[in-house]
């Protein structure tokens, strides 16, 4: 039995890496971002990484330059040795999953987006899914467990069948996604949606119109999207989506 994904995340909109603004000292995905979108009452959205001791933190870019300064692969660096690396527009490094579980502590709803490990959305996956899935337990509170790969999907559901999750999917242009055409193409029509047990999926806002999206709407899958930076983009993308995951505005709450 696939887990449904929990309604308050087609009602609450998700804010696109937590509630970031770098002028008030929020970059994305930091604990300063994070408080932010709980206290605003917004859903979150986090991403996670994997450090050289195997731990899950909560980081988008595989190099650190954009977002710390300093240059190499967080996939090079110990978890504590991350946690002491300053985020660029912050007083504070980066967090490890356990961290923002406990501030998050099931106040609002929580969207964990697995970053691709394998490199080519292949199957070597596995040690972050399963130090994320270990952070998890007992974690009370509506989450919900997505990737870009379908093998990191499969491996969720193997280890943490009872946690929804969904695919993050795209317009898949190779030169963007900077993979392979075969892959791209194979993963553009969202092949994998029921092999992997997905709920739900989280597409490109600027690419709803796919008929695939609307063949997985019509039966009844709740349909995410990313990232939404206006109320105009809003507006078009609620024609489609059935809820929004923003940055760089406020997203009205419902009702």
């Amino acid at each position: 039995m696939t887990p449904s994904l929990p309604s308050v995340f087609l009602q609450t909109p998700i804010a696109h890496r937590a509630l970031h603004d770098k002028s008030d000292n929020r970059p994305e995905n930091s604990r300063a971002a994070i408080q932010a979108a709980i206290e605003a009452g917004y859903g979150i959205e986090i991403d996670l990484q994997l450090t050289s001791d195997n731990q899950a933190m909560v980081f988008h870019d595989y190099d650190m330059t954009r977002l710390t300064g300093q240059s190499g692969p967080i996939q090079q660096i110990s978890a504590a040795q991350a946690q002491d690396t300053q985020l660029l527009h912050a007083d504070d490094g980066i967090p490890t999953l356990d961290e923002v579980l406990e501030m998050v502590g099931g106040k609002v709803p929580l969207l964990i987006e697995f970053k691709d490990q394998d490199g080519a959305m292949g199957p070597d996956v596995g040690p972050l899914e399963a130090d994320a899935v270990r952070a998890l337990q007992g974690y009370d509170g509506p989450v919900a467990l997505m990737s870009f790969n379908p093998n990191s999907v499969a491996e969720l559901a193997r280890l943490a069948p009872h946690l929804p999750r969904g695919i993050v999917t795209c317009s898949y242009q190779p030169k963007v996604e900077l993979l392979p055409q075969k892959v791209c193409d194979h993963l553009r029509d969202i092949p994998d949606f029921d092999r992997v047990g997905a709920s739900f999926i989280s597409h490109e806002a600027a690419d709803l119109s796919r008929p695939r999206v609307a063949e997985l709407k019509a039966q009844g899958v709740p349909i995410l999207c990313w990232t939404v930076r206006s109320p105009e983009q809003e507006a078009q993308a609620r024609e489609v989506a059935d809820n929004v995951t923003f940055e760089g505005y406020l997203a009205p709450h419902p009702g």
